[in-house]
């Protein structure tokens, strides 16, 4: 849990020095380097025989991979790009709408039940988030509109997932996962970094090209991408929510103490509703699922016994 903690604020902040301080204001190339590095390790690890890829059909890959893929660099696209305008503590309480998005996506979908209680959560989440900005002090239009965008898509993309890939029966582990999607994901990236920031990073008289840097940031993601895997198979779901929001407040220090952000009361009153929100969200996420686990247990001892002449009928039922 700790190092899935270390790794995903590491990401931030690195990712939020690199755009905002070391002279490279380039969110689609440094997401390119972040896609083409996990492209290429990923590839190594499946054909070396360290890891074991999913086979994709070609229906799967151009109805279900590439959507995703596309989804997911319009996030990350948009969410460094906020970088650019945004603080690191005003951006991690931008992303506590996630659930409610994500909620909205779903219910439009028919991925989630809409419900009144699900709904009142969802409007305490709003409420709050809109306190907190407006009680921020450095308000940039542009950046809150790139955040949102960056949420929208990874809702969206969430959502897919949870359509395309589980009704398939596709299960992939994180190596696997980009072993497919980061290719994708990367050609997408670099047709915008060729006709949009190639041409004023040739221009830039102060482009700072640190690859250590930049290496370090794309290590930092493939890492980030590895231990998310390690997390969710040996920890609850309730365990990694507590380590998202330990992670959240993590971040909005370190951006106060490194990089001196403004934090308001308002700001930290509105982002404490906020947070009871989401935890009550992720709570009650944590007793749906483990009703459906009990549910499921419970099920076989309700089946009638069938005789062994009858099992045909059985099966068909």
């Amino acid at each position: 849990m700790f190092i899935w903690i270390f790794l995903s604020a590491a990401v931030i902040m690195v990712n939020k020095y690199v755009l905002s301080m070391s002279g490279f204001p380039y969110p689609v190339a440094l997401t390119c380097t972040h896609m083409g590095f996990c492209s290429i390790l990923a590839f190594v690890l499946v054909k070396g025989g360290f890891v074991e890829a999913v086979n994709i059909t070609a229906d799967t890959y151009l109805s279900c991979i590439l959507p995703i893929g596309l989804l997911f660099a319009g996030t990350l696209w948009l969410g460094n790009a906020a970088y650019l305008y945004l603080s690191v503590s005003f951006i991690q309480m931008l992303k506590a709408s996630m659930p409610m998005v994500v909620f909205v996506v779903g219910v439009g979908f028919a991925t989630e039940k809409f419900t009144l209680r699900a709904a009142i959560n969802m409007v305490v989440v709003g409420t709050g988030i809109a306190i907190a900005s407006y009680g921020e002090i450095h308000f940039v239009v542009v950046g809150v509109l790139l955040q949102v965008g960056s949420i929208a898509t990874e809702s969206v993309r969430l959502t897919l997932v949870q359509i395309l890939l589980q009704k398939r029966g596709i299960k992939m582990n994180p190596v696997s996962t980009l072993y497919h999607i980061a290719p994708c994901c990367f050609v997408f990236l670099f047709l915008p970094f060729i006709y949009i920031e190639l041409p004023k990073m040739v221009n830039d008289p102060n482009l700072n090209v640190n690859i250590p840097l930049l290496l370090l940031s794309a290590a930092c993601a493939f890492a980030l991408n590895m231990s998310v895997f390690l997390l969710i198979g040996k920890t609850s779901a309730l365990t990694m929510n507590i380590a998202g929001v330990i992670k959240d407040w993590l971040l909005i220090l370190l951006s106060v103490v490194l990089y001196g952000s403004t934090v308001t009361r308002t700001q930290l009153f509105g982002y404490g509703l906020a947070f009871l929100g989401v935890m009550y969200y992720n709570y009650a996420k944590v007793e749906q699922m483990k009703a459906s686990a009990a549910a499921a247990q419970k099920a076989p001892e309700k089946q009638p016994l069938v005789e062994s002449g009858d099992q045909g009928k059985s099966d068909n039922a």
